[in-house]
């Protein structure tokens, strides 16, 4: 097989090894159980290279997941358990396992009752972002559950927060303000001076109707 994927036919091997040097390039066996076997023509400092490449990317691209354990106690205090569960709680946000034990000492054992409860609480606080891998199992004086990340639970949960985030944001926004209403200007008053002209134009006429009615009297008082 050439270096393009050609294929050469059967050829002997003194022969492939002279056209492979010829190329400047490597006869490299590919399938050693084949009949006859396979062989191609390639740089092999090239393909281990960009072997080792491709590997490297396939590592980035992989999500690795590990495994965390926290370990309680039945007659754990309120602040500790607390402490934990939010360890318990950070791990599943950040994609990890969590392996959960309960360590049991002397005659607690014979309560498995109380380790139960603890777990019980633990998966209902843990719940919007995990599920249940195996469930609770008493394992000699130890009494163990796993729980795996949800991805459905945590891009819902995400969403959620998002949302209140953003609602929030929009009622913190300033209103925008209220333009004043103009008032209309004040009417003009007709100045004093138009109120004195009549009041004289008043006065006027009746000093002619007093003159128009004197004058008959006095033509009667000629007679």
């Amino acid at each position: 097989m050439g270096s393009d994927g050609e294929q050469l036919g059967i050829r002997p091997l003194p022969e492939a090894l002279r056209m492979a040097r010829e190329m400047d390039y490597d006869l490299v066996e590919v399938a050693a159980n084949a009949n006859p076997p396979v062989c191609k023509i390639m740089d092999w400092g090239k393909e281990k290279y960009e072997a080792g490449q491709r590997l490297k990317q396939a590592k980035k691209k992989s999500t690795q997941v590990q495994v965390k354990e926290m370990k309680y106690r039945p007659k754990i205090g309120k602040g500790d358990f607390n402490t934990k569960t939010n360890k318990v709680y950070g791990f599943l946000e950040e994609g990890n396992r969590v392996k959960i034990t309960i360590m049991f000492r002397g005659r607690e054992v014979q309560h498995p009752e109380l380790g139960r409860k603890i777990l019980d609480e633990i998966a209902d606080i843990a719940d919007d972002v995990s599920r249940i891998e195996a469930y609770p199992k008493l394992d000699g004086r130890n009494m163990v559950m796993v729980l795996v990340p949800d991805k459905e639970k945590i891009a819902i949960k995400n969403k959620a927060a998002a949302e209140a985030e953003a609602a929030l944001a929009a009622e913190a926004e300033p209103e925008a303000p209220v333009a004043p209403i103009a008032e209309a200007p004040p009417a003009e008053t007709a100045p004093d001076e138009a109120l004195v002209d009549t009041e004289a134009l008043v006065d006027t006429e009746a000093v002619v109707d007093t003159t128009v009615d004197a004058a008959p009297s006095e033509a009667a008082a000629a007679e």
